[in-house]
């Protein structure tokens, strides 16, 4: 069975966006670089809300355009063109990026019925309002945060009024950014 992982940047106190949705305060070099490709390769299906699908289906088309852009941004770009994307909201008629389901309601249902299949962990990139309607419904199993070295005192979070869920620590590693990467498990 797969486990839906919530992967996410978080300041020290606990915002995943800054107030103006802002990422910008994320200390993003090569060795994080890396670290995310780790991460990319144990994806079967990514999972947004709808800003992050609509800010991701606006930029990583145009990549595959771009001759100047890197190795790297176009290796990405080709995977998330042709992967299966899946999309949480409630607002939206359709999506229209190659290869993305759509999920409007009977979410747990549908998720549930994501992890059953075979292949790869479905993960959440982002996408604190998805997380958190996830995270109410009891479907998270694992979270991968990187917790950055910055105060951002407001912003979003996907925690914001979560009942209490208990964690047991995977693993942890240090980035010379001063990022902590830390993986849990959902102690059930």
């Amino acid at each position: 069975m797969r486990k839906l992982v919530l992967f996410m940047h978080v300041s020290l106190d606990g915002y995943a966006s800054d107030s103006n949705g802002g990422l910008g305060w994320i200390p993003y070099n090569e060795e994080f670089e890396k670290y995310a490709e780790e991460v990319v390769a144990e994806v079967g299906s990514p999972v947004y809300g709808r800003t992050t699908y609509q800010m991701m289906e606006s930029y990583w088309p145009t990549v595959l355009d771009d001759p100047n852009e890197s190795t790297h941004s176009l290796e990405h770009a080709r995977w998330v063109q042709d992967v299966k994307k899946i999309v949480i909201s409630s607002t939206m008629d359709k999506a229209e990026w190659n290869n993305t389901m759509l999920i409007k309601d009977n979410i747990a249902e549908e998720i549930k019925a994501l992890k059953e299949q075979p292949g790869k962990n479905l993960v959440i990139f982002g996408s604190p309002g998805a997380a958190k309607t996830l995270l109410e419904l009891g479907l998270i199993d694992e979270f991968l945060l990187t917790i950055c070295p910055v105060v951002l005192g407001s912003g979003k979070s996907a925690f914001d009024g979560a009942e209490k869920i208990r964690l047991k620590l995977l693993s942890s590693r240090t980035f010379n950014s001063g990022i902590i990467a830390t993986r849990y498990a959902v102690e059930k």
